[in-house]
């Protein structure tokens, strides 16, 4: 049995780290906040720029005529995986989802035999991709990326993807990362990104919106569509932020949680123990005095 000195000592420790979760839950909550109103503020921008792409898609539904490089379906040799993690830990399984999710999708490729490149977003994943020894080719470093998420990032990892689809040196490229659905849950999302599906979605309104456009559909179309590309990278930027510091709020509040319990067993524990120790006391004392008679 633990003496009171140990239990003590545990209490303190327990309380001391009791300190440091509290702190790190309120700094999470701050950040999701933040990057919670971040994402408030550009799903308008990036629906409408959908929704815009949408209606024009619409509109060519009935001759098909509409085409564009972005959608050029080929046989596929070679593959890039846009990875998206959080530079540090303590997040729960946010880190973990995403790795498991690359590595069922590497495994998947390397058995079709394509050659795989990953663009890692965020240190976690670039330190597993790092790790890995099947031969895995990595582009760039955007650790800063998921610190700061800016649309210049956002748009120069775009761009690079389109520019390798447009040259053929990537055939198909797929995002991975963590959906914001709300503070308690973070979906891991796998979703195609190029080539892109030039079809109108489901569900989409019944009725598009004629749009009186210069200098014509076509061209309007094929730049919406980089355009759109390059929202949703920062979309997801911005997404995989905010389920980062959500999953950060929620691990820091159970370890916050646990240190209480923990604390509450350790002073009965500590209560039991001290009682214990006065009654040994006491009956010395009387056996002493009764020895004295």
């Amino acid at each position: 049995m633990s003496s009171l000195k140990e239990i003590k000592g545990r209490i303190a420790s327990v309380k001391s780290t009791k300190k440091i979760t509290s702190a790190m839950k309120m700094v999470a909550s701050s950040k999701l906040h933040k990057a919670h109103s971040l994402v408030e503020r550009f799903l308008p921008y990036e629906r409408r720029v959908t929704n815009i792409l949408n209606d024009f898609l619409a509109g060519y539904s009935e001759d098909n005529s509409i085409s564009s490089v972005f959608a050029e379906v080929r046989a596929i040799k070679r593959v890039a995986i846009v990875a998206l993690s959080s530079n540090s830990s303590l997040c729960g399984a946010f880190n973990s989802n995403i790795i498991r999710i690359v590595n069922d999708r590497i495994r998947k490729y390397r058995e079709q035999n394509y050659e795989i490149v990953v663009y890692p977003v965020g240190k976690k994943i670039e330190s597993f991709i790092n790790k890995l020894t099947v031969p895995v080719e990595t582009k760039g470093s955007y650790i800063s990326l998921m610190d700061k998420p800016n649309f210049e990032g956002a748009k120069q990892i775009a761009d690079a993807l389109m520019k390798d689809f447009l040259t053929k040196q990537i055939d198909r490229v797929d995002l991975v990362y963590n959906h914001f659905k709300s503070t308690g849950v973070q979906v891991p999302t796998d979703e195609l990104f190029l080539p892109v599906k030039l079809t109108k979605p489901e569900n989409f309104r019944a009725i598009p919106i004629d749009y009186l456009v210069e200098p014509d559909r076509k061209t309007i179309v094929e730049s919406l569509i980089p355009t759109s590309l390059r929202t949703k990278i920062y979309a997801i930027l911005l997404d995989s932020s905010a389920a980062e510091h959500a999953a950060r709020t929620v691990a820091m509040q159970i370890a916050t949680d646990n240190a209480d319990e923990i604390l509450s067993d350790l002073t009965i524990q500590f209560n039991k123990q001290r009682q214990q120790a006065i009654t040994s006391e006491i009956l010395d004392i009387i056996g002493g005095s009764e020895a004295l008679k």
